[in-house]
């Protein structure tokens, strides 16, 4: 049995010319602009997955990541890579459970 894809070509395609274009003009940003815009691109590839996805993995895509805001740029940097560590933490712990140790 094939499992369903999480995107279709369209979708990923509109997702690898966000990747694209996004390191083009980090080139041109501060700094700071490149984690917010990998993390745009994390919320779009949660939003695609969640409704193929398991209800473990859509519990997990629900959490810490869902919750940081997605054009925030830090003014806090310490609590900003608090959230980060935060979402990193939670997407290893859902991992963990389902591959295995």
């Amino acid at each position: 049995m094939t499992a369903p894809w999480v995107l279709d070509e369209d979708d990923a395609l509109e997702l690898f010319a966000y990747l694209v274009t996004a390191a083009r003009t980090q080139v041109d940003e501060a700094a700071e602009y490149g984690p917010m815009r990998l993390l745009t691109a994390a919320h779009r590839l949660a939003e695609a997955m969640a409704p193929r996805a398991s209800a473990e993995t859509a519990e997990a895509l629900a959490g810490p990541l869902a919750a940081m805001p997605l054009l925030a740029v830090p003014r806090d940097r310490a609590e900003y890579v608090e959230q980060l560590d935060g979402a990193c933490a939670s997407l290893a712990a859902h991992l963990k459970q389902r591959y295995g140790a």
